[in-house]
């Protein structure tokens, strides 16, 4: 597991760095808009399991995606008109909301995401974040990114850094790559609203 601090000087380097370590279906920890977060090629099936690996999370509670913009959530879920206003007046920002996902990526035929991403009813949850880093890493991967809280299933998420590494440390499995941005401000984890009903359906505030 190696770690890299994180400055204004070495931003730029740092970016491409962590680009090629997922594209090499590394995981890393990454600093987030709320707190510490694991972060993979969603479409990288050995990556994806491996998150689920390093926090011991069941696959029946599949974790959620980052994307670029709207143009980018709407290639994986159905965004209808009433969704859209809805998620205007919040994106980018920490709120993950769960949709249906487009046929093509949890069908069986022509499966894009690997198990974990999609669940089972074919919903899955998108956030556009608010944060240079990761809007600097979207813009130049280009693909959506698997992302969940830096913590083992069950423990509290974080934004101190030390806690992050003492609660991964004494693991078999962890993550690549580790970005020390410090103490992040204090903030809890994205809210969760489902947006696939009639009425939104707040799952975690």
């Amino acid at each position: 597991m190696q770690t890299l601090k994180i400055n204004r000087k070495n931003f730029k380097d740092l970016v491409q760095i962590i680009i090629k370590s997922i594209k090499q279906g590394k995981v890393v920890v990454c600093p987030t808009d709320t707190v510490y977060g694991l972060i993979c090629n969603a479409e990288n099936k050995t990556a994806v399991r491996k998150i689920f690996k390093i926090k011991k999370r069941n696959f029946q509670k599949p974790i959620s995606l980052f994307v670029k913009d709207f143009k980018a959530a709407r290639r994986v879920a159905i965004i209808g008109k009433n969704q859209g206003k809805f998620l205007n007046k919040l994106w980018p920002g920490k709120l993950i909301a769960v949709l249906e996902a487009n046929p093509s990526m949890w069908l069986r035929a022509g499966r894009k995401f690997p198990r974990g991403i999609v669940c089972r009813w074919g919903k899955i949850g998108l956030r556009i974040p608010n944060h240079k880093l990761l809007v600097a890493i979207l813009n130049k991967f280009k693909n959506p990114l698997a992302q969940t809280s830096a913590n083992i299933s069950g423990k509290p998420a974080s934004t101190r850094i030390e806690e992050v590494l003492n609660q991964f440390g004494k693991q078999r499995i962890l993550p690549d790559l580790v970005i020390d941005a410090g103490n992040l401000k204090h903030s809890k984890q994205s809210k969760v609203i489902d947006l696939t009903e009639e009425k939104p359906k707040t799952l975690r505030k």
